[in-house]
């Protein structure tokens, strides 16, 4: 199957009596190359298993589909159910209807090796990837468009002016790399910023994941601070554990990589 343009879209949603939503962060691609180019990078085939989040108006789930893959798809905007029935009508899709930030996907996918492909919608896209990560180990790999500037702070290193606590988190868990960008008058209507493509592969989980994640959080909430003050609140004496962990206590949030942060949960 093809992928929709930007005058089908506008079609079918008029046929079915829809328009985008802008706080549901709606923006539908609408550009075949691209669908190819993330069908591709998620190396999927007959036995897959992919979880999309963002249904939209179905093109990036026909793409998935047609590579033989199970596809769970989730859509926060009922209004269009009648409209992806038709779309994916005879593909091994499954339409969930939901909002994906109530969804535990621990219990709602079955079994390991789960990849989440999706254009996500704008105003969910870093919650669905840093809650997922951290509790739903059974998704292995994330091949996710997001705006352009969460690309960067989940792909970002330590000292660069995208690092954040999405950076740490990110870190922690799996590898990301950025892999290409995408103008706006790719989607119908165009957002007002530029999106990119992330693919992010999970590692283990270390030991102290969650609590080097707390102190990230503590060091960014004040990231103004060296961290001997930031973290002061958590560490009883965060000078002594600091040094113990082999990092200047005069650091700011932004200079301690995710590794200095396990090191940091290991020793206080």
């Amino acid at each position: 199957m093809t992928a929709q343009t930007r005058s089908e879209i506008a079609a079918l949603l008029e046929r079915h009596g829809l328009a985008p939503i802008h706080r549901l962060g709606q923006h539908f691609l609408a550009d075949a190359n691209i669908t190819r180019k993330i069908a591709a990078l998620a190396d999927l085939g007959a036995g897959s298993k992919v979880v999309e989040v963002g249904a939209g108006t179905g093109t990036l789930t026909r793409a998935l589909a047609d590579t033989g893959a199970r596809v769970v798809a989730y859509e926060i905007d009922s209004g269009l159910r009648p409209l992806l029935r038709d779309v994916t009508a005879g593909l091994a899709v499954e339409l969930r209807f939901a909002d994906v930030m109530d969804v535990d996907f621990a219990q709602a996918l079955d079994g390991p090796g789960w990849k989440m492909v999706a254009n996500l919608p704008y105003n969910v896209g870093t919650p669905v990837v840093l809650e997922a990560l951290q509790n739903a180990p059974d998704i292995e790999q994330y091949v996710v468009m997001v705006q352009i500037e969460v690309a960067r702070r989940l792909a970002a290193s330590a000292g660069s002016d995208d690092y954040g606590l999405p950076s740490v988190v990110v870190g922690i868990h799996a590898e990301a790399s950025l892999v290409f960008t995408v103008p706006p008058q790719v989607f119908y209507p165009p957002p007002r910023v530029g999106s990119a493509v992330v693919v992010i592969n999970r590692r283990s989980a270390p030991d102290h994941a969650s609590r080097a994640i707390l102190l990230a959080r503590a060091g960014f909430g004040q990231r103004r601070k060296m961290v001997r003050g930031s973290l002061s609140e958590i560490l009883p004496d965060p000078e002594a554990s600091l040094e113990k962990a082999g990092i200047a206590p005069t650091s700011r949030a932004e200079d301690l990589s995710p590794e200095d942060y396990l090191r940091l949960a290991a020793v206080s």
